[in-house]
């Protein structure tokens, strides 16, 4: 077997490995039973009684959401004006002036709602205080924020009738102290000894080999790079992120940081079946994931081993694949892997350029962020496949001509609305800011806002429409990689793709947190002969054909005019 494929098959068995263990001891956390982590205990009771908290005052979903979108804005106000003023900030050995309030806007967003889009590079953009008092803070509670509101989801379905949804504020700091915070440790460790850097000093010189004198940053950047992954959010220390030496030094470190990135997302599906004490409804969950990642992994690898046909044609023989903006350390395989993972689970690290991927490897990408519930981020993936699963026991229902219910609750037109909405919300923020973009770019090419439209695009043809489409894909799925081949730091891109990061992160919670909210207060209903059977084969079947049907007549129309037409374009 080709070494590249096998270390890519025993990163995905590890990560799998690892998360069972640890989605039980997720579920032991969240239930409060015991476990070796108690020794935080006190420092939790500290926090509670310095906020003035009790953690065990019951919340319904209104209240539990109502808590939870209170403290984003308190922290989307504080990371704003830090980020405008760190030029004025001490731990800038390097000089870094502050953020234009447009990009500020953009920075403070993205990393608050878990995406990291960043229109800035990480070298010059930030300095070492907003890199670690604003950026990595943010990266942890925007995490945990996640987490809790899944958490909350899993407590209604827990009970068969209910009006709590537990406290936010337990739920949310346990995440941090039990949970991320250990495994960053351990991360954070592995990535210092393996090179990446975690000291406060400013740029150091280094003499190349061709005898050129460069200067390279450097910072206390190892654990930044732990919780961008482990928390699903992505955002990179140094411009180049994962593709960056001093950010992934080696090939230990490749494996790492994507283990680190799929391990939460995958455990919590584990979690799940064990906190609600229904293993059998989390294994089809898992397995429609699983399914669904591969249909989109396998062809991307594909591609990219087989490199570009376009130079095929030419006769030149590609011996390593497409290895155009990838590392030689890793491989078109390595590399093909992590495009796949990183945009199902809402990471958007890199370690390689999405730009220079085929298009068809682009196509899968896309893919991956417009769907976003194969596995997804921290808490929101299986938040998002809620959405497709209430609306697969609607279509169900109706096959069968029985009123749907799910966990023993009558579906009613309020949760199909909500899931309506929420589904058909996405597509709008999604194609409509595409549609935007390129009609600035078409008919208003002169418009000086800070970058004309006409500069945008150093490919202006079907790469270019992927380019824009990509974004804002990016910016509603809360992922943050890009075709970087696009000039994004303008008012335009920072303010429009603001707007859409908000909207995009929070209507996905709220929307399943209500839902279920609204079933877990409706009367029980027990099982019968003619219920319809939730964790059976049959049914992760159909909810696989909603993903597939409901994705392919919101986005294949978007997807013809960029990476279909370029594939077709090359041949």
């Amino acid at each position: 077997m080709n070494t590249e494929l096998l270390g890519v098959i025993v990163t995905f068995l590890l990560t799998i490995l690892l998360a069972f263990p640890l989605g039980k001891y997720i579920a032991r956390v969240y239930k409060g039973e015991k476990t070796f982590t108690d020794f935080m205990e006190p420092v939790e009771r500290f926090i509670f009684r310095m906020c003035g908290i009790d953690p065990n005052r019951k919340m319904n979903w209104k209240e539990f959401l109502k808590a939870m979108l209170t403290i984003n804005l308190l922290w989307f106000v504080y990371a704003f004006f830090l980020l405008l003023f760190q030029g004025r900030l001490p731990m800038n050995p390097d000089g870094n002036p502050g953020q234009t309030p447009d990009l500020a806007f953009n920075t403070a967003i993205s990393f608050l709602v878990n995406c990291n889009l960043q229109h800035y590079s990480g070298e010059t953009g930030a300095t070492y205080f907003t890199q670690m008092f604003v950026l990595m803070f943010l990266q942890f509670v925007s995490a945990a924020t996640g987490l809790a509101a899944l958490v909350a989801v899993f407590n209604g379905l827990k009970e068969k009738t209910t009006n709590n949804l537990g406290n936010f504020w337990s739920i949310f700091t346990k995440t941090i102290t039990r949970i991320l915070l250990p495994l960053c440790v351990i991360i954070a460790v592995l990535l210092t000894f393996n090179g990446s850097p975690s000291s406060y000093d400013g740029k150091d010189s280094i003499v190349t080999l061709q005898g050129d004198t460069v200067q390279v940053s450097r910072g206390p950047a190892a654990g930044f790079i732990a919780i961008k992954h482990l928390g699903t959010n992505g955002g990179g220390y140094f411009g180049a992120n994962s593709a960056h030496p001093l950010e992934n030094p080696n090939y230990f470190t490749n494996m790492l940081e994507m283990i680190a990135q799929v391990i939460i997302p995958v455990a919590m599906i584990f979690a799940m079946g064990f906190y609600i004490n229904r293993k059998k409804f989390a294994y089809v969950i898992f397995g429609v994931m699983t399914v669904g990642m591969l249909c989109l992994l396998i062809p991307t690898m594909h591609w990219e081993i087989n490199g570009n046909p376009a130079i095929a044609k030419l006769g030149v023989v590609q011996p390593t694949g497409a290895m155009e903006g990838k590392e030689v350390r890793f491989g078109p395989a390595a590399s093909g892997y992590w495009s796949i993972v990183t945009t199902i689970i809402s990471t958007g690290s890199v370690n390689s350029m999405h730009d220079s991927s085929m298009p068809l490897s682009g196509l899968m990408e896309l893919l991956g962020m417009m769907i976003n519930a194969f596995y997804g981020g921290c808490g929101v993936g299986i938040l998002n496949y809620l959405i497709y699963l209430i609306i697969a026991v609607f279509i169900s229902g109706l096959m069968v001509g029985r009123t749907p219910e799910f966990m023993g609750h009558k579906v009613e037109a309020r949760e199909i609305k909500i899931a309506a909405i929420v589904t058909l919300f996405s597509a709008i923020l999604l194609k409509g800011g595409t549609a935007l973009a390129a009609y600035f770019f078409a008919h208003h090419p002169e418009i000086g806002w800070a970058v004309q439209p006409s500069a945008w695009l150093n490919n202006p043809g079907y790469h270019g429409f992927s380019e824009m489409l990509y974004e804002f894909t990016s910016s509603n799925a809360n992922n943050g990689s890009g075709f970087e081949g696009l000039g994004d730091n303008n008012i335009f891109w920072n303010v429009s793709t603001g707007f859409v990061l908000i909207l995009s992160r929070y209507i996905p919670i709220i929307g399943p947190v209500a839902i279920v909210g609204l079933l877990a207060n409706k009367k029980f209903i027990p099982e019968s002969s003619g219920t319809l059977k939730t964790d059976s084969i049959t049914f992760g079947t159909m909810t696989f054909a909603v993903i597939i049907i409901v994705n392919a007549l919101s986005f294949f129309p978007a997807l013809a005019l960029g990476p279909l037409a370029e594939y077709f374009s090359m041949h």
